[in-house]
């Protein structure tokens, strides 16, 4: 039986950068790393002017991380930062050690979390697409094929094919990827024919996006303490307070300073944020660092191009609360309180996420002759029934609707809105 990974931990601030505490830094780096199964068997911490070419940390900070390595049997050491191929591979030759940097580690982590096709190849192609300038030149990169972190994903067989046919899977892969996303797409449009406002949970990794789902909406969507515990993208139906059936879309958990290239790798599976008509944005309000997280998923927002979409805050986990503020407006207007564990204040977000959807709605006064009583289902399903009545020439109906179905619903009846 083979011994479980041990790691050295490596948390490197750049004096005078605006960054998180180094306690916080260090922290997340724990936690993601021992969410991939490893031991961390050892923490360091430098601050250091700026990164240095070939070592990224300069010689001597190397030399006492070698010393380290060889006094607590270290087997790789993960840098909660990005290397270059060159830093990496210089590293490696220094210390002896497997090196796995910020990135690497992240996409160890989403190998272990894809489940559906699409997850998986957008996995595999930002694993080739990183690995592919690193082939070149020296190092043990190609000696990790035994098993262990970062090694998960593309596998033994990918790995050990030379540059030109990493080249060509990485070309297959995309296509294979275009694929997917027209079907999304696809499914898209037809969501959006039948008119379903769609949400979609967005927040810091941990923030109980999952939890909250399963509350809303049932089922048993997994929900832990881990990072990225939800990485392929579900989609469930809610129906609210006011009977207007909805669409909920869970997604990957966002963390702070997220590689810029990881974000345009995996915009697939965040497709459905930029299409949402509503974004939930929770909030783990018992972290220490709750307002901080908040803005680390605004920034992403922002790269995504979304941070103007209505957008609803929710501050969860409040069951765990000691006399904390609940101020939470840094830059929205509007939020509300809840424990979607304790399903506390559940009635009170359905009201809200109403309030929300409101605005995306068209009111209607119609007729329905008795030759079109499909079109009273339609209304039904997807709109809020104000008032009803059956009379002899059809059935009156006063209905809010999604603004695409009232107008396909008008155009059937060939009349125009009241």
């Amino acid at each position: 039986m083979n011994r479980t990974e041990r790691a050295l931990l490596i948390t490197v601030v750049l004096e005078g950068q605006k960054h998180w505490p180094v306690g916080e830094l260090s922290k997340e780096l724990y936690q993601l790393s021992r969410s991939t199964g490893i031991e961390v068997a050892g923490e360091l911490t430098f601050r250091i002017k700026k990164p240095s070419a070939s070592l990224f940390i300069g010689s001597g900070k190397a030399q006492e991380i070698h010393t380290f390595i060889h006094d607590e049997e270290i087997d790789v050491v993960i840098f909660n930062n990005d290397l270059s191929s060159a830093q990496q591979r210089n590293l490696e030759e220094v210390l002896g050690a497997k090196i796995i940097d910020r990135t690497q580690l992240i996409l160890d982590i989403f190998a272990r979390r894809a489940k559906s096709l699409e997850g998986k190849i957008q996995v595999e192609l930002a694993q080739l697409e990183y690995l592919l300038p690193r082939l070149a030149g020296k190092g043990i990169m190609l000696s990790r094929l035994g098993g262990g972190i970062g090694t998960r994903g593309p596998g033994e067989q990918k790995l050990e094919v030379d540059r030109r046919r990493i080249a060509k899977r990485i070309i297959k892969l995309k296509r294979d990827l275009g694929q997917l996303k027209k079907r999304r797409h696809a499914i898209s449009v037809n969501r959006k024919n039948k008119a379903l406002p769609l949400m979609a949970l967005v927040g810091y990794t941990n923030a109980g996006k999952s939890t909250l789902m399963n509350t809303l909406c049932g089922g048993n969507q997994t929900a832990d303490d881990r990072p990225f515990t939800t990485l392929d993208t579900k989609v469930r139906r809610l129906v609210l307070p006011n009977n207007q059936r909805v669409l909920m879309s869970d997604t990957v958990g966002f963390i702070y300073n997220l590689p810029h290239h990881l974000i345009e790798a995996f915009k697939a599976t965040l497709e459905e944020v930029l299409s949402a008509d509503l974004l939930l944005h929770i909030v783990d309000v018992s972290s220490d660092m709750y307002k901080e997280k908040q803005q680390a998923v605004y920034e992403i927002l922002k790269q995504l191009g979304v941070e103007r979409k209505s957008t609803l805050l929710i501050s969860n986990k409040i069951d765990k609360l000691d006399n904390k503020s609940l101020i939470m407006k840094r830059n929205f207007e509007d939020y509300i309180s809840i424990s979607a564990k304790e399903r506390k204040n559940i009635s009170s977000l359905l009201e809200k996420i109403v309030l929300k959807l409101s605005n995306e709605l068209q009111s209607i006064k119609i007729i329905i002759p008795h030759s079109k009583m499909a079109l009273l289902n339609i209304i039904h399903k997807s709109g809020h029934i104000q008032k009803e009545e059956f009379r002899t020439d059809g059935v009156y109906i006063e209905a809010l609707l999604p603004v695409v179905q009232a107008k396909k619903i008008l155009t059937k009846l060939n009349c125009m809105l009241s």
